[in-house]
């Protein structure tokens, strides 16, 4: 339990971190950052796997790199039901979920389990 909350704190400290480099995206406080984190990962858990299982077709056509499309998707998704977030387009988003999937592998690294 202690880990998922740490998890969900290193996140929102990413998501607004990136949010403040990026031009594109917004986020109005941390608080903002964390409904964001935490609608982020009920989506990932609940609402990817099953896109991730309907669109396999077009995803081993291209290799993969449909689910960055489709992470872009739920980005703005999530930022639409968050108030305080602004993604001002899908390449935003993109970018975003490019950025925030690297930064989130690499401190996994040094969290403990």
């Amino acid at each position: 339990m202690f880990a998922i909350l740490i998890n969900w704190i290193v996140s929102a400290m990413v998501i607004f971190s990136i949010a403040y480099v990026l031009p594109g995206v917004s986020v109005i406080g941390f608080t903002s950052a964390i409904v964001l984190a935490l609608v982020l990962g009920i989506i990932n858990a609940i609402l990817k796997p099953v896109l991730l299982i309907l669109t396999l077709p077009i995803n081993l056509l291209t290799l993969g790199l449909f689910t960055l499309i489709l992470n872009a998707l739920l980005i703005l998704i999530a930022a639409s039901f968050v108030p305080g977030v602004r993604v001002d387009g899908f390449l935003w988003a993109l970018i975003f979920g490019i950025i925030l999937s690297i930064a989130n592998m690499a401190i996994q690294n040094f969290l403990p389990k």
